[in-house]
């Protein structure tokens, strides 16, 4: 059940995390969105702290790649 709780949150917030125009407002949007959803899925095991950091971080470089990817430099 946490797998599948894991897998469609991640799945949203690589969805959200391409919002804004620039590459800084679309890895800046990522990164709290990341933040937020890590510290929910870190919640589950007592470590919100850390779930939000790893969080941060996955969502930053996936609002970075979507922009990446929209600008065509990568496919």
């Amino acid at each position: 059940m946490k797998i599948l709780a894991v897998t469609m949150i991640m799945g949203c917030m690589l969805a959200l995390s391409g919002c804004g125009t620039t590459t800084t407002q679309r890895a800046g949007s990522g990164a709290l969105m990341g933040a937020a959803t890590g510290a929910a899925i870190g919640s589950l095991s007592a470590n919100a702290g850390r779930g939000a950091l790893i969080g941060a971080g996955a969502g930053a470089l996936g609002g970075f790649l979507f922009d990446q990817h929209q600008k065509g430099n990568i496919d």
